[in-house]
């Protein structure tokens, strides 16, 4: 019994393209591609060192050590689809088939010494700089596109703040024992100015809650300590004190503290706030 020869694996043929997820490795004989598909693929290079880019890049080519008849070989298979289209091509590509059909021809031919010695110059050497310098440019200006970009990437915020959107500001309100520190602050200050008085006129709680009307009246608010007269001394603090409790209750009057912890300001209201 013959024992059979191990098989050597053959390689599959990669797809050309997925349809429905069935691969195809050969293309369908009625395929119709229309010209207007392959004029905008021709027009997606920016000219014949960008298809010639391309090319290197899609095979994975060194720039220095590129291989002229391969390179030539594939270009010319894009100008000789486009001619049979009938598309109009650039001239410049047509230049660059005439240069590369050129430096091909001259790497048949042996190379040519110099009287001095001097061998001739790689025919693909400008060719290969251009390439170099059209990468390093075609790179940067990628580079540069990839960054942030106003009104691309970020948006200024603009909203109206006109005053039917204005914010309805909310004040503290002003608890006792603030009106009570405040006060302790205006009758040390009145002890500086008291002074011993044989007689003293009597102080009528009802006259001073006039005075103080009388006064917001004319200024429309003003500092808490600004009511009050140190000259009076304690007793004249303390009938002022009073009379603006007196006028809190019967509202004709209103504490307020714009800020926390910011001195207390008192205002009177007026007839569509009571």
């Amino acid at each position: 019994m013959t024992q059979d020869a191990p098989t050597q694996p053959v390689q599959q043929p990669l797809p050309l393209a997925f349809v429905h997820g069935q691969p195809f490795t050969e293309l369908p004989e009625d395929l119709y591609i229309p010209p207007e598909a392959l004029e905008v693929f021709l027009e997606a290079f920016e000219g014949p060192l960008d298809l010639l880019l391309y090319l290197i890049r899609r095979d994975k080519i060194d720039i220095i050590d590129m291989p002229i008849a391969r390179i030539t070989a594939q270009y010319m298979e894009y100008v000789e689809l486009m001619q049979e289209l009938k598309l109009e091509l650039a001239a410049e590509y047509l230049v660059m088939a005439a240069i590369l059909a050129e430096i091909k021809s001259r790497l048949l031919l042996p190379r040519r010494t110099s009287e001095d010695g001097e061998i001739e110059v790689d025919p693909r050497a400008e060719l290969i700089r251009r390439l170099q310098e059209y990468e390093i440019i075609k790179q940067a200006a990628q580079d540069i596109d990839a960054l942030p970009r106003v009104e691309r990437d970020t948006f200024l915020a603009d909203a109206d703040t006109g005053s039917s959107c204005a914010p309805i500001r909310l004040l503290p309100d002003v608890e006792l024992d603030e009106l009570v520190t405040a006060l302790a602050g205006v009758l040390k200050r009145a002890a500086m100015f008291e002074k011993h008085q044989i007689s003293k006129e009597k102080l009528s709680t009802r006259e001073r809650m006039a005075r103080v009307l009388e006064i917001l009246s004319e200024a429309g608010h003003l500092p808490f300590v600004a009511l009050f007269t140190l000259e009076e001394g304690r007793a004249g603090v303390v009938v002022t004190f009073v009379a603006i409790l007196e006028l809190q209750k019967l509202a004709a009057i209103r504490i307020i503290q714009p800020e926390p912890l910011s001195p207390i300001r008192v205002e009177i209201r007026h007839g569509e706030d009571q």
